[in-house]
């Protein structure tokens, strides 16, 4: 019995995990976090994105909002033991998004400061975001 609940279990969290395959009218946009942080879909236009995982959009121009949770390590603080984590909002505005094209956003952070790139499908730079307010957790 208890084999059987193990193998459901595992079944149940890899049907989760999977991503929904890309529509090629639209644009496809993988989140890729830092080690030991943390990046979700937040809004696409100001409005709700329900899946944290990845942004789906029409061609054109699109502002992207994520979620970006990241440690701000002790030596960045002052004379703490602890990371300070920061809980930030993280505004994208890019104009050019086309069909069938994937692009993946990467986060960071700089001390307090944190950034995401946006990249295309041959990894080049073509947008970055800027912080749209942050609170510690």
């Amino acid at each position: 019995m208890r084999a059987l609940w193990v193998a459901g279990s595992l079944l149940m969290v890899s049907a989760c995990s999977t991503l929904p395959d890309p529509d090629p009218n639209q644009a496809w946009i993988d989140l890729k976090p830092r080690k030991d942080t943390s990046l979700d879909a937040l809004q696409v236009d100001e409005r709700d994105w329900a899946d944290s995982r990845y942004f789906e959009v029409q061609p054109g121009n699109h502002e992207l909002t994520v979620r970006y949770q990241f440690p701000v390590t002790p030596s960045n603080i002052g004379p703490v033991k602890e990371p300070l984590w920061r809980d930030c909002q993280i505004k994208l505005a890019f104009n050019d998004f086309n069909a069938g094209q994937r692009y993946q956003l990467q986060a960071g952070s700089i001390g307090f400061r944190p950034w995401i790139k946006l990249y295309d499908h041959q990894q080049k730079l073509v947008g970055q975001g800027l912080p749209a307010g942050c609170q510690r957790t």
